[in-house]
C-alpha cells in the first residue's frame, strides 16, 4: 500500500487534512506540536466503476483499493539540527513513498504562525535539503573508499556517482526533486517511470539511500472558507515554486467537518458550498497521479475487487498483485474494459459475444481494465 506523508509547519492544517480524508481521530489544535507521533489512516479509495460492476455481477463481497496517509508532526526552522520534533519528523518523512507539503493560506488571529504558503515552502524545503545533505556528506567518503577498493563493481561506481551528483544539488540549497524535474517523476504518462529512470539514472542508484527530497511531492494549499473564490489565484505561485507538481487547494476545516457528516448530509454540504465530489476523490486522484497509479478490476458473483498497479506493468506483474502464484505461473489474460462489459452485462454474454481480448505476458495493462488470469504452477 501507498504511503503519503503531509508535511508542513506547525498550525498548516496538516491532522485536519488527515480528518477529512479519515473522518476523524487526529487532534487538531490551534499550537504548535500538538501532533507529536504519527496519525496513521487508511482510506477506501472510491470507485464508481467498481460499485456498478459489483452490481452487475451480484457480489456478495465488494473490496476497494485503499490507500495510506500519515499525519506528521509540524517541522520548524532547524529541524534539521534537532529543533522541534527534529529527527523523529525527519524519520516519519523517510517511511513514505510521497510527500504532500501542506501549505497555509488562511490568517486566522486565534492560530499562529506566518499565513504565507509561499515562507512555508521555503522553511519545508530548507530543513528537508539540510537534512539530505548532512546524509549525503556522512556516506559519500566512505562510499567512494569502497568504490576505490573494488574497481570492478559498477554498481557501486554508479552509486559514487549519483551521490556526488546529489551533493552537488544540495549543497547548492537545491532539494533533489526540483534538480530532477517533478514533472518528470512520475505524473500519470504510462511510459513516464521507464523515461524518468532513463533520464535520470541516479535516482535508481539513490534507492537505498531514502532521501527526502527525492521523493515525488505534491501540495495542498490550505485555504479559508473566504478565499474560496480565488482558488486559481492563490494557488498560481505554488505552481509556479513547482513546477510540474500537483497543487490542490482545499478549504481543509470545511472539508473535516463534511468528513463527520453521513453520506446524505455530506454530499448536501458539499454541494452547498460548492466543494465538488470532497477531498477524499480529489486527493485520491492527484496522489495516484503522483505515483503513476493504475487500476484493473476483478468481478465475480463471489466478490468484485479493484487492484492497483504502477504504470507501465505487464499482465504477468499485474496478476502478481492478487497472488505470487498467478505471476510465476502466468499463461493469459481474459481482459475487456470496465464499460463495454457493463454494456453486455455480464461476463458471460462478453465471452458469448467473441469480446473478450486473450492477452500474452508482453500486455501492458490499461486502467479499467476488467481481467480473468489464466496460471499454472
Amino acid at each position: 500500500m501507498e504511503r503519503f506523508g503531509f508535511v508542513g509547519l506547525p498550525n498548516a492544517g496538516k491532522s485536519s487534512l488527515f480528518n477529512s480524508l479519515a473522518g476523524g481521530g487526529a487532534l487538531a489544535a490551534p499550537y504548535a506540536f500538538a501532533t507529536t507521533d504519527p496519525n496513521v489512516g487508511v482510506a477506501r479509495v472510491p470507485d464508481p466503476r467498481l460499485d456498478a460492476l459489483a452490481e452487475m455481477s451480484g457480489s456478495k463481497k465488494v473490496v476497494p483499493t485503499t490507500t495510506e496517509f500519515i499525519d506528521i508532526g509540524g517541522l520548524v526552522e532547524g529541524a534539521s539540527k534537532g529543533e522541534g520534533l527534529g529527527n523523529r519528523f525527519l524519520a516519519g518523512i523517510r517511511e513514505v513513498d510521497a510527500i504532500v507539503f501542506v501549505l497555509r493560506a488562511f490568517s486566522d488571529a486565534d492560530v499562529p504562525g506566518p499565513a504565507d504558503p509561499l515562507e512555508h515552502l521555503r522553511i519545508v524545503e530548507t530543513e528537508l535539503t539540510l537534512a539530505d545533505l548532512e546524509s549525503v556528506e556522512s556516506r559519500i567518503d566512505r562510499r567512494r573508499k569502497a568504490s576505490r577498493s573494488q574497481p570492478s563493481d559498477t554498481a557501486l561506481a554508479d552509486e559514487v556517482a549519483a551521490l556526488d551528483a546529489a551533493l552537488e544539488h544540495l549543497a547548492a540549497g537545491t532539494p533533489l526533486y526540483r534538480a530532477w524535474p517533478l514533472g518528470d517523476q512520475c505524473d500519470g504518462a504510462d511510459q513516464r517511470p521507464q523515461r524518468s529512470a532513463q533520464k535520470y539514472p541516479h535516482r535508481a542508484a539513490l534507492r537505498s539511500h531514502f532521501l527526502l527530497t527525492d521523493k515525488p511531492v505534491m501540495a495542498v494549499l490550505n485555504l479559508g472558507e473566504d478565499q474560496l473564490d480565488a482558488t486559481a489565484e492563490l494557488a498560481a505561485p505554488i505552481k509556479a515554486e513547482l513546477p510540474g507538481a500537483t497543487v490542490l487547494p482545499l478549504c481543509v476545516q470545511l472539508e473535516a467537518e463534511a468528513a463527520q457528516l453521513a453520506g446524505a448530509e455530506r454530499t448536501e454540504l458539499l454541494e452547498g458550498l460548492g466543494l465538488g465530489e470532497g477531498a477524499l476523490e480529489r486527493f485520491v486522484a492527484a496522489a495516484h497521479g503522483l505515483l503513476g497509479l493504475r487500476t484493473f478490476l476483478t468481478t465475480g458473483e463471489k466478490e468484485s475487487r479493484a487492484w492497483t498497479f504502477r504504470a507501465g506493468w505487464r499482465a504477468p506483474q499485474c496478476a502478481g498483485r492478487i497472488h505470487t502464484d498467478f505471476e510465476r505461473g502466468f499463461i493469459r489474460a481474459e481482459v475487456i474494459d470496465w464499460a463495454e462489459l457493463l454494456d453486455l452485462g455480464s461476463w458471460s454474454a462478453a465471452r458469448d459475444a467473441g469480446r473478450l481480448r486473450v492477452e500474452g505476458k508482453d500486455y501492458p495493462m490499461r486502467d479499467g481494465d476488467v481481467v480473468e488470469f489464466r496460471f499454472n504452477v
